[in-house]
């Protein structure tokens, strides 16, 4: 099958080169007349599929070399770990603790990564049947078509890049904290620079180009350093919580420090805050998603990448949970800093100081494997971006030595150490990232989809499908907009229209279920209970989205409007060209692959 795979792809290869076609890019007029043919070529263009078979073959011939296979189960959960057990939770559980859950943050967290789990079932479901380097890019790009993939992809990265420019600068705060250097003998201070963008931090640049060329160099490679780093980050957690245990109190779990102003109780502000502080903590769970950019290079991805993705997000829950309940029993609630928990609470303790600093040379470790894992996987969501022919295909190549997507990795890896710079950027972990949850919910979406509508047969439609997820996510968002905007002292209609919109969600889905049969089954690992994993994700989902802040819409909808605008001027055209000149093909049929990576058809 493998040399079979080879004659294809050396054919298509070279038809594409041998074929004449004039680029839209190659002169003013050409690029007048492309875009005088604007809406032929959205039309044609923007709700174009592809297949797995194509993804597997032609697209991925794009980048020359394949990438190594190198990855295995245990290879994943670290990086999964890297990813996800960053400085996130050191912020996220004190303001979820103190504003809105109380010592039931614990629950909160526990709710939070059964969320994380659902998604990730989604994920690892097209990650093994469609074992490439997209991750959510690739599984839109099959379901919904070329501008939904790219709409979805773009903001991703964008996310990456800005998020991870300021984590690298939090790195210079919480490595100055654990040896006792302040911040600003980092940084230097330009006169004449606007106020947010003076603060030059060339160790959050050096962070990055050391970052950048580890993952240049080797995946494996960097699959071990984000393992040593991990192991040594989990060593500093395991010790948190043996502090918590040890110096805590149990009566700090159900009585406050001001028990006159802050209300008592396991769940001081009742179930409503333990959702609320869920929707706050779950951005500590970012990170999982990265792991399935990786299924291009793993050894067996029916079998590591179930293990590698739903492993990581139990294994994170577990040690999450222990962290929240080390710092409740360290600390009252209504007691706790808001910004440095878990250090706080040792701060002007007899003799303990030094745990916080500890506790900041943990943080320092735990930054350095999420940017690790981050940057893997946003390269590699570059990369197949990049063969889909709608960036420039200059950013899809794998190097012939290395096996890596080299040249994506330093084009973002040089944009991320500009930002980190000079760019103060008001972004934590914890408000990672309105883009991430969209593309969450695009990928459940999707996969119920892909599941109940096979494209090419007479006997599915995918209009029932269609109509039954519209429904499903009206009455998930009129239920997330009540819950979020009508006064808790509405005592009767709350929790009223509340069922109302709840029960009409169940009710779509078990019709749905019930009517619609599945067009399609996996071949070798699906998600259980079909649809009502997926659903579940769906809903969750759209109500985590419902808890963000308005500017992080507000940065959504720029990025959103900068995406549509360069899909208009210049993606749609690229792709055309690339159809046009043999690179790219729609197919009907589909295939599978065994658990060598080999296609089956």
């Amino acid at each position: 099958m493998n040399e079979r795979l080879n004659c294809f792809t050396q054919t298509t290869m070279s038809s594409s080169t041998n074929t004449n076609t004039t680029s839209s890019f190659s002169s003013p007029r050409s690029y007048c007349r492309a875009l005088s043919q604007l809406p032929m070529r959205l039309s044609h263009r923007a709700t174009s599929v592809t297949t797995t078979y194509e993804e597997m073959s032609r697209v991925r011939a794009r980048s020359g070399r394949d990438m190594a296979r190198s990855l295995r189960w245990y290879d994943l959960v670290g990086l999964g770990l890297g990813g996800m057990v960053g400085a996130g939770v050191f912020v996220a559980t004190g303001r979820a603790a103190k504003l809105y859950a109380g010592p039931a943050v614990i629950v909160s967290y526990a709710i939070a990564g059964l969320c994380a789990l659902l998604s990730a079932f989604c994920y690892t479901e097209f990650a093994v049947d469609m074992p490439v380097a997209g991750g959510a890019f690739s599984y839109l790009r099959v379901t919904f078509g070329e501008f939904a993939a790219f709409l979805t992809g773009a903001n991703l990265i964008m996310e990456y890049v800005f998020s991870n420019a300021a984590v690298a600068r939090s790195f210079t705060a919480y490595f100055g904290t654990a040896i006792g250097v302040a911040t600003s003998k980092w940084r230097i201070t330009i006169s004449g620079l606007p106020d947010g963008f003076n603060q030059v931090d060339l160790l959050a640049v050096a962070v990055i180009v050391i970052i950048s060329f580890c993952i240049c160099y080797s995946t494996k490679n960097s699959s071990v350093l984000n393992m040593a780093l991990t192991v040594i980050h989990i060593v500093f957690i395991l010790f948190i919580i043996t502090m918590g245990f040890w110096r805590g109190n149990v009566a700090n779990l159900t009585h406050p420090a001001h028990p006159e102003t802050s209300p008592s109780g396991f769940f001081p502000y009742s179930i409503a805050g333990v959702f609320n502080g869920a929707a706050m903590v779950y951005l500590s769970y970012i990170g999982y998603d990265a792991v399935s950019t990786m299924a291009e290079e793993v050894k067996d991805p029916a079998r590591d990448i179930p293990i590698g993705i739903s492993g990581s997000v139990v294994l994170v829950t577990v040690l999450y949970c222990l962290m929240a309940v080390s710092m409740c029993m360290l600390l009252p609630y209504d007691a706790i800093d808001i910004e440095s928990p878990f250090s706080g609470a040792f701060k002007g303790s007899d003799g303990w100081g030094w745990v916080s600093n500890v506790i900041a040379a943990g943080a320092s470790f735990g930054i350095l494997t999420s940017l690790l894992v981050a940057m893997l996987g946003q390269a590699r969501y570059l990369c197949v971006i990049g063969r889909s022919g709608v960036i420039p295909a200059w950013l899809a190549q794998v190097h012939p030595q290395y096996a890596t997507p080299v040249n994506a990795s330093a084009f973002l890896g040089v944009i991320t150490a500009i930002l980190a710079l000079f760019t103060d950027l008001d972004v934590l972990l914890n408000l990672i990232s309105i883009g991430t949850l969209f593309v969450f919910y695009m990928v459940a979406n999707a996969l119920i989809y892909r599941r109940y509508y096979a494209p090419g047969t007479t006997s599915s439609s995918p209009y029932p499908t269609v109509y039954f997820l519209l429904s499903f996510s009206f009455f998930a968002l009129c239920f997330t907009l009540l819950w979020r905007f009508l006064p808790p002292d509405a005592s009767i209609a709350r929790p009223l229209l509340l069922s109302v919109f709840g029960a009409s969600a169940i009710a779509c889905l078990c019709m749905f279920n019930h009517f619609v049969p599945q067009a399609r089954k996996p071949e070798f690992w699906g998600v259980p209970l079909m649809p009502w994993i997926p659903a579940v994700s769906i809903f969750l989902n759209v109500f985590l989205l419902g808890s963000l802040d308005g500017p992080s819409y507000y940065r959504f909808g720029v990025f959103s409007i900068v995406v549509v605008l360069f899909y208009i001027f210049y993606s749609v055209h690229a792709s055309y060209d690339a159809e046009e000149n043999g690179g790219l093909v729609t197919k009907v049929g589909d295939v599978g692959v065994d658990d060598g990576g080999s296609m089956k058809v």
